[in-house]
């Protein structure tokens, strides 16, 4: 079997938070961090199946420290597990107050992308890092909690009405 290292799966992007990146609280709005989150690890994704992916999920987004004005925030996505058409990508947020050049930890984040084309063959993936180790080794967890999480969903789909309301 083929494989990739974590860290030729690596997407990175940069930006500089702007006024009208904020909410009425003065940080970035969620709604522009998760359009972030999604393109970012789209590339990580791709990198992986070389072939059209789609979202299937945003696992787990943790917000753990507000972005402000005068902030930058650096969007890193790496591949951290592959299923036999499933890929789970790893997304951190790592912010930069740019007056002072103190870097903290601001999100992290779990995705989930599908290969609409069933007959690839994904490459196994392969940490290359003690961070990407970390994270990997967590994988074959977080994919068994998404397989209860999807059944779950799938009985709670089937009990939501689609009934013309309006």
């Amino acid at each position: 079997m083929t494989t990739v290292k974590c860290s030729s799966t690596l997407s990175i992007s940069n930006h500089r938070v702007f006024s009208s990146d904020l909410n009425e609280h003065e940080t970035v709005f969620g709604g522009k961090t998760l359009m972030t989150i999604d393109d970012n690890s789209s590339i990580a994704a791709a990198r992986i199946a070389r072939n059209q992916t789609v979202t299937a999920s945003v696992d787990q987004v943790n917000f753990i420290l507000p972005f402000t004005l005068q902030d930058s925030m650096c969007t890193e996505s790496y591949v951290s597990g592959v299923g036999k058409r499933s890929i789970e990508v790893f997304t951190k947020i790592i912010g930069e107050h740019l007056k002072t050049g103190e870097r903290f930890l601001g999100l992290t984040c779990f995705s989930t992308f599908v290969v609409t084309d069933k007959s690839i063959v994904l490459p196994e993936i392969v940490p290359d890092s003690k961070e990407a180790q970390f994270v990997c080794n967590g994988y074959e967890s977080r994919q068994r909690e998404r397989l209860q999480k999807l059944l779950a969903q799938e009985k709670f789909n089937q009990n939501i009405s689609r009934e013309f309301p309006w």
